[in-house]
């Protein structure tokens, strides 16, 4: 049986701002179907990571490989057709179009708009409700339901979501888990999950590694015997 290369893997990267380093000689891999979650305190580099692996911030050091392909150095939109989508922290929706047209920038055609609403209505039906409406003008819970649809739609094999539970409400929390859990139940999809929520991110991956000034300090799986409270300690040093 032919064993499938990891949606994800990168060797010893570093990468930063100018001269100065925030992501400092990582190992890691990322298994098809599978939800890690990077979790640390804030300015530890979890977002300078996502961005490093699509492109946004240059490597020093070290490889990034999707699905077994190198794409070390690659520009955002070449890694983007590799059927990844990143959700990044920032609101990087187009305000002044449509929910149907910001949804529309995610395929290629109507067959995968209409493939991918079958998944989003089911956990957001208020998206298709909401398909004449600019972006701009819905609330923020609702935005970042439209940023979780836009990067679903497009059908991908890995994800990168970054601070996805900011500023959302309990109810509109469990409803982000449930559709990402279905995405990785029903569509193989393989997530990198940058968190602060640590009850929200526990509670959807299979494993977990804490990212402390730009360095792995801790990881493992999400079952092991304490591994909630390491990881609460890390977080509240």
């Amino acid at each position: 049986m032919m064993t499938l290369p990891p949606a994800l893997e990168f060797t010893e990267l570093e990468s930063g701002y100018d001269e100065a380093p925030v992501i400092v000689g990582l190992n890691l891999k990322l298994g098809e179907g599978e939800i890690l979650t990077i979790l640390g305190k804030n300015g530890m580099g979890k977002s300078t990571l996502l961005k490093t692996i699509m492109g946004f911030v240059p490597i020093s050091k070290g490889s990034v490989q999707i699905g077994g392909e190198e794409v070390t150095g690659k520009k955002p939109y070449y890694i983007a057709r590799h059927s990844v989508a990143y959700t990044p922290q920032e609101y990087t929706l187009f305000q002044d179009l449509t929910v149907e047209e910001n949804l529309r920038l995610g395929v290629s055609n109507d067959r995968m708009l209409a493939d991918g609403l079958d998944l989003i209505t089911e956990h957001f039906p208020i998206i298709p409700e909401r398909f004449t409406q600019k972006a701009g003008t819905l609330s923020g819970g609702e935005q970042r339901m439209l940023l979780v649809s836009r990067a679903l739609i497009s059908q991908p094999r890995l994800m990168l979501i970054d601070e996805i539970s900011e500023g959302l409400q309990p109810t509109m929390v469990e409803r982000v888990a449930n559709v990402l859990k279905a995405a990785r139940r029903d569509l193989g999809v393989a997530i990198l999950l940058v968190e602060q929520n640590l009850d929200f991110a526990l509670s959807i991956a299979d494993r977990y590694a804490v990212l402390k000034l730009g360095e792995i300090v801790d990881g493992g799986n999400i079952s092991d015997d304490n591994a909630r409270n390491k990881i609460r300690t890390y977080l509240q040093v």
